[in-house]
């Protein structure tokens, strides 16, 4: 379908449609947004505040207009799979926030409706658009590294508690499927292969997991590790280190990529960039070009399964934290 501008819904109007608008003030004269909501005011609140040509008093009411063509669903991850094959067997393509779904099995569920319409499934997985991602990535590729023995990523911070990330029926999981799946991503595509993942769990095992430590086997010989916590302070709340030891160099680099620092039998300092250090600009710019030409997107439905499979093996070494069937 040919379309000069894309006509976009966001069905949840939380922080993360906040920071989505944001973004999509740079791409003026290629997307109008509109904004809906369980609560109509707030739908109308958002599309005042935030510029939009309109709201809906719900989601159901979004995905029958005919002016949208395209709904990003920023809702809790429980609710995805259902708001994503509605909004297909729509006619609507979908863009949904990581995690894309809870489960594994319900990627083909997705399939099957995506196969039905005919429309796109993009996840908004930004981390897979960071600048650092492309500079870890060339670093391994370049061999300056030599023989990749370690890999250690700090991903840990303090989080408030409370709201639906704090209720399995509504996260479908902990902090390692909500956030640490961001950074299982950057792990799964350095340009090593993963052939085994063990997840522990640290502290008291009651409640909804907040803190993970992940041990990743790699083909290539290679173990890392993801310290993954949203209840261990750090500077700045936030600044972390983490590293690749190789044979011949390291690379020690902050984990949300203000630097990368090159040292051993090869020297050099890497700044992969701050005005988009997010990634939500480039993430934006791949998924309308996807949307315009057809293309294939960076961050596939397939990518983003083997996020979703990883997590779930995670667990199953802590399975208080987890539960392979959909909580009632």
């Amino acid at each position: 379908m040919s379309r000069s501008i894309i006509n976009l819904a966001f069905l949840g109007c939380g922080l993360i449609t906040r920071i989505h608008s944001r973004t999509l003030r740079a791409f003026r004269g290629e997307v109008r947004c509109f904004y809906a909501s369980r609560d109509r005011l707030k739908a109308e609140r958002f599309a005042h505040e935030l510029g939009g040509a309109g709201s809906f008093p719900t989601y159901e009411a979004a995905l029958a207009d005919e002016r949208v063509d395209t709904v990003l669903i920023a809702t809790p991850p429980s609710t995805h799979l259902d708001l994503t094959i509605a909004a297909l067997d729509h006619g609507k393509d979908v863009i949904v926030e990581k995690p894309a779904f809870t489960r594994v099995s319900d990627f083909e569920a997705v399939r099957a409706a995506r196969q039905r319409s005919g429309r796109r499934v993009l996840v908004a997985e930004n981390y897979c658009y960071k600048p650092l991602a492309p500079v870890l990535q060339g670093i391994v590729a370049s061999g300056v590294l030599g023989e990749i023995r370690f890999v250690h990523l700090d991903a840990a911070k303090r989080q408030p508690e409370g709201g639906w990330r704090g209720d399995f029926r509504e996260s479908g999981g902990g902090a390692l499927l909500e956030g640490g799946i961001h950074w299982l991503d950057l792990l799964v595509n350095l340009g090593l292969h993963v052939e085994a993942v063990h997840g522990f769990r640290p502290g008291d095992w009651t409640g909804i997991e907040r803190s993970m430590l992940l041990v990743i086997e790699y083909e290539q010989g290679a173990v890392g590790t993801l310290m993954h916590s949203w209840e261990v302070p750090s500077l700045l709340r936030g600044l972390r280190l983490s590293h690749i030891y190789g044979t011949r160099s390291s690379v020690t680099f902050e984990s949300n990529g203000l630097f990368a620092l090159i040292t051993g039998s090869h020297t050099k300092l890497i700044m992969p960039g701050l005005r988009d250090i997010g990634g939500y600009k480039a993430m934006f710019r791949d998924f309308f070009d996807v949307l315009l030409t057809g293309r294939e997107p960076v961050m596939t439905l397939e990518r983003a399964q083997r996020g979703v499979e990883l997590v779930e093996a995670s667990y199953r070494d802590a399975p208080a934290t987890y539960h392979l069937e959909k909580a009632p």
